[in-house]
């Protein structure tokens, strides 16, 4: 397998881009919600959503895990494994990665491929005096601050189903007691999914933000190629079924940006066939394009150049 889109390792080496991904749900749950005890997240007006945290979660696992995805794509795409860390981790170190910031913050943009791609807030709330518990001194907590990124050059918006959404509820039960005076298990209502459903998430490349995180065309590169596999290879018992129907990314022509997102986004949208606020029952039940319209598809940018370049990531 070779990559789709060939960048280089220099900082900033890649276009602006829009992406839309398409996910499917058959009898699933694809994010459940902790303030509705894991009921699949849901807005009043019944539509369901998928936060960005939870896809991102995702694609920052493949790469901790360092599997068969990472060993594949690593490979196709030459990455040096000792680069692609991932911050967001259990068992972080506050301090350790204090330290990597201070000075001119390579050691730490060098380490973390979420951090350069994603950004990272966490450090910001270190306070002065639990800095310096940890040995810092004034100018290294200054250093360490002032080198804190504070936005990535990838932005996952929150992921909406087309149509609303219908969840039932079923108990689940366990051959094996959980209690020592019960010779089996049960748990009310423990399964919660989604029948059907198809969410749009939306997904921005920006490259304005690579100077300060570091960001290279090879880590676009691999969160890209990293798309296809998020759901397939962390599937689990609450989302058995949930993977990509499409997934779109439109290249701009150049790093300033050669169309409106909206308008991309709103060209690639499915739309539900029949009454649009009734669940649907399969995917047939959708009219999803495969292309981008004339008026996108004959765009050129400010140079004359044709300003959008449609990449089927699946």
């Amino acid at each position: 397998m070779k990559p789709m889109l060939t960048y280089t390792k220099d900082v900033g080496n890649f276009k602006r881009g829009t992406g839309l991904l398409v996910i499917e749900v058959r009898n699933s749950n694809p994010n459940g919600d902790p303030d509705r005890d894991s009921d699949p997240r849901q807005r009043p007006d019944q539509r369901g959503e998928i936060s960005p945290v939870s896809y991102k979660r995702k694609l920052r696992d493949l790469v901790e895990w360092k599997g068969e995805v990472w060993d594949a794509l690593s490979a196709d795409l030459q990455l040096d494994a000792a680069r692609f860390g991932i911050l967001e981790s259990r068992g972080r170190d506050r301090a350790v990665i204090a330290k990597q910031l201070t000075g001119d913050g390579q050691a730490f943009k060098g380490a973390y491929w979420d951090g350069r791609v994603f950004g990272n807030t966490f450090l910001e709330s270190m306070k002065d005096d639990e800095a310096k518990k940890h040995g810092f001194k004034e100018d290294e907590i200054k250093q360490f601050k002032a080198n804190a990124i504070r936005t990535g050059c990838v932005h996952f918006g929150l992921g909406l189903s087309v149509a609303p959404i219908q969840i039932e509820r079923h108990t689940n039960t366990n051959k094996a007691g959980v209690q020592d005076d019960k010779d089996r298990g049960m748990a009310p209502m423990g399964y919660r999914f989604v029948p059907h459903g198809l969410y749009l998430m939306p997904f921005f490349v920006n490259p304005s933000a690579a100077a300060r995180t570091g960001c290279t065309g090879e880590d676009i590169a691999l969160m890209l190629e990293l798309i296809r596999y998020a759901y397939p290879h962390t599937r689990s018992h609450a989302r058995p079924a949930v993977d990509l129907a499409r997934a779109w990314y439109v290249e701009h022509a150049d790093k300033l940006g050669s169309c409106s997102d909206f308008a991309i986004l709103d060209a690639l949208a499915p739309t539900k066939l029949g009454d649009p606020d009734t669940p649907s029952k399969n995917i047939s039940d959708y009219q999803i394009p495969t292309a981008l319209p004339d008026e996108l598809t004959n765009r050129k940018d400010r140079h004359g150049n044709p300003a959008l370049t449609l990449i089927d990531l699946l």
